[in-house]
């Protein structure tokens, strides 16, 4: 028998067609209602033109390899068309390799500095909704070629928060009695430092000078999964709104005895290595009674840009409440920057906390240091 190969090719994809046209069509993700209970308990539009102290304070710190930090000086309000209307925005400026004004950055560089602003308060679950520019419409003189996608620069919306436990170096390679909250299996940059680490990224764009996806990262202390999504659209010079949903949970930890937990802060720690690593990852313990404990646990971040949906992490997402980071900064890993000047801006931010049971607070409380 001859088979007619071309012919068969040409039915299969006319039924595939035919099976594709008749099912549903899938619905978008849509950005839900808030949760019952949710509180406002953040907000920012710059309107009273002042950066207020009792909420932000401007970063002075190295900021990864290639590149001289960031500092206050690049921090700043200005004027700018926002929906038609103008208004007070935070601008947060980045320095190419041709910039040669009189703001410097680590060891007295001028080139390659940025320029964060931190939230004073530490947010955990909630709605993050934050209305960001990147870079303009309009090519300045010794501006990116392209001045919407600032080439070099890594502009981003990020949570943040860090806490360094240290014990003695000959004691790094258990647990202490002393100090529950040291665990040997997330130490960084030395023996006897325990480093505690909370972050998601939403995002970050830049990474190799690219600018229609951006990561979504998360980190859990040691732990960290990036997520590279389609962001197209977004980097045109004008305002988006990115909100951001992170959700925390419960997860009932099986065998866990009272034996082999402490409590440090009004949380549980675990002081045994027999307990499974990965069923905790670190974090904190909730004791639901004799010899029964649940994990503080990160569930998932879902992130939309203009209220369409981008898509979300559900791996390593952390628990405990961290500082809202806004700006940009030039890492060697975001490509050439043969240019003076760039910036990324800010028009509002909404801060909705949800209080979901697996929210860690009070055990990360310190502002990013100075390490000039």
């Amino acid at each position: 028998m001859t088979i007619n190969r071309p012919a068969l090719l040409f039915a299969a994809a006319a039924a595939a067609a035919l099976i594709a046209a008749s099912a549903p069509a899938q619905e978008p993700v849509k950005i839900p209602a808030l949760p019952h209970g949710a509180k406002l308990a953040f907000e920012e539009n710059w309107s009273s033109g002042t950066i207020d102290p009792a909420k932000w304070y401007r970063l002075k710190k190295q900021w990864g390899a290639g590149n001289h930090g960031v500092v206050p000086d690049n921090v700043f309000l200005a004027e700018d068309e926002v929906a038609g209307k103008k208004q007070n925005v935070l601008v947060c400026r980045a320095h190419g390799d041709r910039y040669e004004g009189p703001v410097k950055g680590q060891w007295g560089k001028p080139q390659r500095v940025g320029g964060v602003i931190v939230s004073k308060p530490f947010f955990a679950s909630g709605r993050f909704e934050v209305a960001m520019k990147i870079g303009d419409r309009d090519a300045a003189p010794g501006g990116p070629a392209n001045p919407a996608h600032p080439q070099g620069t890594v502009p981003a919306i990020w949570t943040y928060g860090y806490r360094l436990v240290k014990v003695a170096e000959d004691q790094s390679g258990g647990f202490i009695k002393e100090e529950p909250l040291y665990h040997p299996y997330i130490q960084q940059w030395g023996k006897g430092l325990a480093f505690y680490w909370s972050e998601l990224d939403f995002p970050e764009f830049g990474k190799e000078g690219a600018f229609d996806k951006a990561m979504f990262n998360t980190f859990l202390n040691k732990q960290h999964d990036s997520q590279m999504l389609d962001v197209r659209g977004a980097a045109d010079g004008g305002y988006h709104t990115y909100t951001t949903e992170w959700r925390t949970h419960l997860v009932p930890i099986k065998g866990v005895t009272d034996a082999q937990v402490a409590e440090s802060g009004g949380f549980w720690w675990v002081q045994d290595k027999a307990v499974d690593y990965a069923s905790y990852w670190a974090q904190p313990l909730k004791r639901i009674g004799e010899d029964d404990y649940a994990v503080y646990a990160g569930k998932s971040a879902r992130h939309w840009i203009d209220g369409k949906y981008v898509g979300e992490n559900t791996k390593f997402v952390p628990a405990m409440a961290a500082q809202l980071n806004l700006g940009i900064w030039l890492p060697e890993w975001a490509g050439s920057r043969h240019w003076v000047e760039s910036k990324v801006s800010f028009a509002s931010i909404k801060v909705w906390q949800f209080n979901d049971p697996g929210d860690v607070r009070g055990v990360l409380t310190e502002d990013i240091e100075d390490n000039f």
